[in-house]
């Protein structure tokens, strides 16, 4: 696929062999989003573990210092109490039976990030097929599976996001947009790399931090120098 003048002309702006540090990569990630629109800015981290042993899953989630840039909308299924504590968190949508039918019979998705209190898994656990494919399952690990919803939602509006390993043992996140600036999203970056890296299994053996690519939306990786973080 045959790339544009402005993706072209970020790619020569830096050295695309170089380990930059956090900041200058940044300064580099910043320059080259170059769309009409606030580009999100990923981060692309490749393990040295294998995702096909179960002693060897890298999965969380951490609340970033200064958000992702974007407004979450929430789902809580909730009974009772604690159906009334996420209306009063701000929770965009709570129910229980009824917002499962309407996901199954409407395909309806109007949210981001799906929260249950433990009660109700077995009510959504008929949802798995559907949510689990699109990364909306709740799940402990994450947070998502909790007696204290209004933390949740509190949470997940302030910029928690999850990150989990894909078959191919890279983890991808979004951790801001452009518009933030240099430090912000250092600060950011600081937050998530230092999760992963707490979450190391213990049978991961050699290099962990095998590579670690940032890039906007629209624009080239820059690879970074993860050899202070490990």
């Amino acid at each position: 696929m045959k790339k544009g003048k402005k993706y072209q002309a970020s790619v020569a702006a830096f050295d695309t062999h170089k380990l930059y540090e956090s900041d200058e990569a940044f300064e580099n990630v910043i320059a080259s989003a170059k769309a009409k629109f606030d580009e999100t800015i990923e981060l692309h981290v490749r393990l040295g573990v294998d995702s096909r042993h179960a002693d060897q899953q890298v999965r969380g989630a951490v609340v970033l210092p200064n958000g992702t840039g974007k407004k979450v909308r929430t789902l809580v299924f909730a009974k009772g109490d604690n159906a009334k504590a996420a209306e009063e968190a701000g929770s965009d949508y709570v129910g229980a039976e009824d917002l499962v039918a309407k996901i199954q019979s409407e395909n309806w998705f109007e949210f981001d990030v799906v929260i249950a209190t433990p009660d109700m898994m077995g009510v959504i656990g008929r949802l798995g097929k559907i949510l689990g494919p699109k990364g909306l399952m709740p799940n402990p690990k994450a947070g998502t599976v909790t007696p204290n919803v209004a933390k949740a939602v509190q949470d997940a509006k302030a910029g928690k996001i999850e990150y989990r390993l894909d078959k191919t043992n890279i983890i991808h996140c979004p951790i801001g947009k452009a518009s933030f600036g240099k430090e912000k999203l250092v600060e950011n970056f600081d937050a998530l790399m230092g999760a992963i890296i707490k979450a190391k299994p213990a049978a991961a053996k050699g290099q962990y931090i095998k590579s670690c690519v940032v890039a906007s939306t629209m624009g080239p990786g820059v690879k970074v120098n993860t050899a202070k973080l490990a």
